[in-house]
């Protein structure tokens, strides 16, 4: 697979791995000027790029930092991002502040990480009827918690 990416705005960083055992790639801020967000607070940061895979089976699943959420309580407001393999917009992400004092974004931080997935394209059909299984239709907390 072949993932190709375009710089948007001229200062764009593109994504790439901090270790060679890194599992994401690291999403960078590409703003004009530091963005400070208030505990509570969600703000769109663009990143300045956007991105070709050259398979169309492949989503582009943006998740959050570990450090910033468990140090600062900084992760993305919609949990994943999802970017379709044909989309060639500018990507945005969308942080919210968990944390309790404000935090600020500067350009080039590393704000969240890539992680180009397969995905499986299903032939939907309808049916009256499905499989019974033993759990049925219990729903939440039917499994218990230990």
């Amino acid at each position: 697979m072949k993932l190709t990416f375009k710089k948007l705005k001229e200062k764009a960083i593109i994504p790439c791995r901090a270790t060679s055992g890194s599992a994401g790639m690291d999403i960078f801020a590409c703003i004009d000027e530091p963005v400070t967000l208030a505990p509570g607070e969600i703000k769109t940061i663009p990143v300045g790029i956007t991105a070709e895979p050259d398979e169309n089976d492949i989503a582009l699943l943006i998740y959050p930092r570990s450090g910033l959420s468990s140090r600062f309580g900084i992760s993305l407001a919609n949990c994943v991002g999802v970017v379709d393999s044909d989309y060639r917009g500018e990507w945005h992400i969308p942080l919210i502040n968990n944390g309790s004092a404000p935090f600020t974004v500067e350009h080039g931080m590393r704000i969240a990480q890539l992680i180009p997935t397969r995905i499986l394209i299903p032939e939907i059909q309808v049916s009256e009827f499905l499989s019974d299984t033993g759990r049925g239709e219990s729903g939440f907390g039917s499994t218990g918690i230990k």
